[in-house]
């Protein structure tokens, strides 16, 4: 079978690689492209723990293929940071200890980033609506709710 040659862009760096036709852009991320930090929580699209944003919309990676982010601009978890520098939702998230295990936090931060960006002073309903296609099977959603309200509030300072 033949493979795709795919250009894009990932977290601002032009990225080429090769795919079969069938291979999830989860699977490309992780397998091909050894960026680990998207993870694979259902593969169905349920979870949220393959949140990435793709040309500024956020999509589950588990259910875009990787030949349709040819000429794509995609965000992922390893993009959030500056260097060593936290992006302002990742020191929140430590600073409310809105994480657990772990598994769900990526999708989270993306998620959380996507709703900031759009809206910087969302309301507690409107965090919750934006971030229900993530689940957490360990936290309670409160403090991860708590972390994006704190990070909104500080971003607008």
């Amino acid at each position: 079978m033949a493979r795709n040659h795919v250009t894009t862009t990932i977290n601002g760096d032009p990225v080429e690689f090769l795919c079969d036709t069938e291979q999830t852009l989860l699977d490309v991320l992780r397998d091909e492209l050894h960026l680990t930090g998207s993870k694979e929580g259902c593969a169905s699209g349920d979870c949220g723990a393959c949140s990435v944003t793709m040309d500024g919309r956020l999509v589950c990676a588990c259910l875009v293929l990787a030949v349709e982010t040819q000429g794509a601009e995609v965000e992922t978890i390893e993009g959030m940071a500056d260097g060593d520098r936290l992006h302002p939702l990742q020191q929140k998230f430590l600073d409310h200890a809105a994480l657990q295990c772990g598994v769900c936090t990526p999708g989270f931060l993306v998620a959380a980033k996507s709703l900031l960006e759009r809206n910087p002073d969302p309301t507690e309903s409107e965090v919750r609506y934006w971030l229900a296609g993530n689940l957490c099977r360990c936290t309670g959603y409160d403090k991860i709710v708590r972390a994006v309200l704190d990070t909104a509030a500080e971003m607008r300072e």
